[in-house]
């Protein structure tokens, strides 16, 4: 018999649909009910791709004995946290704050009026792991809520307090400096790990803003430090099991310390954020692993993750039939069956399968030796080697396209699309690889048109044609940034000028006039029981973050400083926090990069459909250039522009030209592109 879920639109809430559990969605009706019935709330947030929340769905949503136990003495809210991240922020932190850790599946005991006084993540059916049984828990709960009310009510009131101190941050009167970038540097170097790469011991998760960030640092500094520590763990990663040798694409986190065995979902942002920083390590260096690892990973996207319409979906499960990673698993036998002895066992070697396996009696495929070693290990050319890996790469997929593949979680999420967005847009142009650029520009539409209303307003979540709920901070400032992206490879003011309304209608529904930086709600979005700001880059940018970096590329190319002063009320606000606590923060000390360099604006005149014009502009997207900005138009709209930097530029003879700036005090205009190259080449740091 369904439950109240059957009429949601969220796939893991729809996963839930057919529990005996008694479900409400959040909303007012499940208050309401908790208050006329004097019940507490039984508050359970996950998504569609999480194993555990899986493993706690089996075991405990569908027992019928626990599920008595909760209808009869509790109101049972479910919650998808990728649909509302603002509830599940909340409740994050109430469970950090009780427990000192968190995660999901995420289970929150709550007053009626939504406060929270008791927490944890997953809790078995029986005791086991040190933790207690679920039945015991909510027997505890409801012998407190009977009996210790006014504990109940003087704990929930306590927290909810200490939960609302975020909006209250001031900003700090200090100087903004290249100094915080350096004690920043200095901090990931205490927690970096020089075997292995990355941040800490297991899990390890893939951290690429703060690898971004430290690439920035290179480029500012020309310290090879910073470069080692993020192209040794981007190389670390990309040979581990973590990455999806076959199908391109990274799985969530590895549990272990090597980069071996992941969690093996496959989230959106994360390989939206990867495929980036891995686009401007190559750009940096030229290896061309980087470029493999881009192209693999935006491939997949392209095949497993994006709708017709040109949205991206968001997960893919770490399950199928019933287990985890069963999808990606290999045994030795298999790789011989469908390879043959010789190349089968070169395939083995090359990618460590092994009869005792290294997950579950199966093997995880990775690489922990170089072409050059295997093949002289087997006995064969190297050249050979790769004839026979791609052979077998190739098999192996095709027979593995056969199985039953992991769930697809097919909702479209804005901030998450923004993000995939922005490094479409800037892998195509790097990497000439026009269906990149298209799939940006067809998501750019998508973004626009089936998930904005009439005024423009972002829709958070879409699916199946219907677009639904209120978009928070972060959808609108990382599309926006998208859209800047998008501007400055196709150089189609639309865009610019739509990421411009974007940023004007945080600074309408969502901007603290009084403390500065942004809220993550809009002023007319559902009363919670706070209003918190996010400042914390986790595994997505934070909604303040992705403002600050679009809003100074924004304030840069259309002149607009009052943008850049916005910014640095959310530098100041979290001044010391990022310089201390540098792994929190890669993508506000990406922004704060930025906002810290001289401006330098790099301006095209001439029709970018023009082969001259053209070789100018692939002169400049073919480098990173972190400190810049870059226009381009036609001369007959130039002094029309929306973008103030191309005002009063001209064709030079007749020619296209190009214009290197720094804070709009320009070099002579150059036509030849090697001219450009090495005016562009001039301030970059020798490899």
């Amino acid at each position: 018999m369904p439950n109240r879920l059957i009429n949601a639109t969220s796939p893991y809430l729809l996963q839930h649909s057919n529990n005996p559990v008694d479900w409400h969605e959040w909303g007012a009706e499940a208050f309401a009910r908790a208050q006329a019935e004097d019940k507490p709330i039984f508050l359970s947030v996950g998504y569609a791709a999480c194993h555990w929340c899986h493993v706690m769905a089996h075991e405990s949503f569908e027992d019928p004995t626990i599920a008595g136990i909760l209808n009869q003495g509790f109101v049972s809210i479910k919650v998808d946290r990728e649909e509302r991240p603002d509830v599940d922020a909340i409740y994050m932190d109430a469970v950090v704050a009780l427990t000192h850790q968190g995660g999901w599946p995420m289970s929150v005991f709550l007053t009626p009026g939504g406060e929270p006084f008791y927490a944890g993540t997953y809790f078995p059916p029986t005791e086991r792991y040190g933790m207690p049984s679920f039945r015991r828990v909510l027997h505890s709960v409801l012998e407190a809520w009977e009996n210790r009310r006014h504990r109940v009510n003087e704990t929930a009131a306590q927290l909810t307090e200490a939960l609302g101190r975020s909006a209250l941050v001031q900003p700090d009167a200090g100087d903004l400096s290249a100094d915080l970038l350096d004690a920043a540097v200095a901090a990931l170097y205490q927690s970096y790990d020089d075997s292995e790469g990355g941040f800490g011991s297991a899990p390890k998760f893939p951290q690429a803003m703060v690898l971004e960030f430290l690439l920035r640092q290179y480029a500012r500094t020309g310290q090879a430090g910073p470069l080692a520590m993020a192209t040794h763990t981007l190389r670390k990663m990309a040979n581990g099991g973590m990455y999806d040798q076959l199908g391109g694409g990274f799985h969530r986190y590895s549990t272990d310390y090597h980069w071996l065995v992941p969690h093996f979902e496959k989230m959106l942002y994360d390989n939206a954020l990867l495929g980036r920083v891995y686009l401007y390590a190559w750009q940096i260096t030229g290896e061309p692993l980087f470029r493999r690892i881009v192209e693999e990973t935006l491939d997949y996207v392209l095949l497993e993750m994006t709708d017709s319409a040109g949205g991206f979906y968001s997960t893919q499960d770490a399950d199928s039939e019933g287990e985890e990673g069963r999808f990606f698993l290999w045994a030795p036998d298999e790789v011989t069956r469908l390879l043959g002895e010789d190349e089968g066992a070169l395939f083995c070697r090359y990618y460590d399968i092994t009869r005792q396996g290294n997950f579950e009696g199966k093997n995880i495929l990775h690489v922990s030796k170089s072409v050059e070693e295997v093949a002289r290990q087997a006995d064969v050319s190297p050249e050979h080697l790769i004839q026979a890996l791609n052979r077998g790469r190739r098999v192996l997929y095709r027979e593995r396209a056969r199985r039953v593949k992991p769930g697809r979680d097919e909702k479209v999420l804005a901030a998450w699309n923004g993000l995939m967005l922005r490094t479409f847009a800037e892998a195509g142009a790097a990497l000439g690889r026009a269906d990149y650029t298209e799939a940006a520009r067809r998501n750019a539409e998508f973004l626009l048109e089936r998930m904005s209303d009439e005024r423009g307003r972002l829709h958070r979540s879409w699916k199946d044609g219907r677009a639904t709920l209120n978009a928070y901070l972060e959808d609108y400032t990382v599309v926006a940034d998208g859209l800047v992206a998008l501007y400055q490879v196709t150089f189609d003011e639309r865009w610019l000028a739509e990421a411009v309304h974007l940023l004007e209608i945080v600074h309408a529904h969502f901007w603290d006039d009084a403390n500065g930086a942004a809220f993550q709600t809009s002023d007319d979005h559902e009363a919670l029981i706070v209003r918190r700001k996010d400042f914390f880059d986790n595994a997505e940018p934070a909604g303040n973050s992705a403002y600050a970096y679009a809003a100074l590329r924004l304030g840069r190319l259309c002149d607009r400083p009052d943008l850049v002063a916005r910014c640095e009320s959310i530098f100041r606000t979290m001044r010391h926090p990022m310089a201390t606590q540098a792994g929190g923060f890669g993508y506000l000390l990406s922004a704060l990069d930025l906002y810290l360099r001289p401006s330098r604006e790099i301006v095209v005149v001439g029709d970018p459909g023009d082969a001259g014009a053209r070789a100018l502009l692939d002169t400049i997207q073919a480098r990173w250039l972190p400190d810049a900005v870059v226009a381009a138009a036609a001369p007959s709209g130039v002094d029309r522009s929306l973008v103030t930097t191309l005002h009063g530029r001209t064709l030079v003879q007749g020619r296209p030209a190009a214009y290197v700036c720094r804070n709009y005090v320009c070099k002579l205009p150059v036509t030849d592109p090697s001219h450009l190259a090495a005016q562009l080449d001039e301030s970059l740091p020798a490899l």
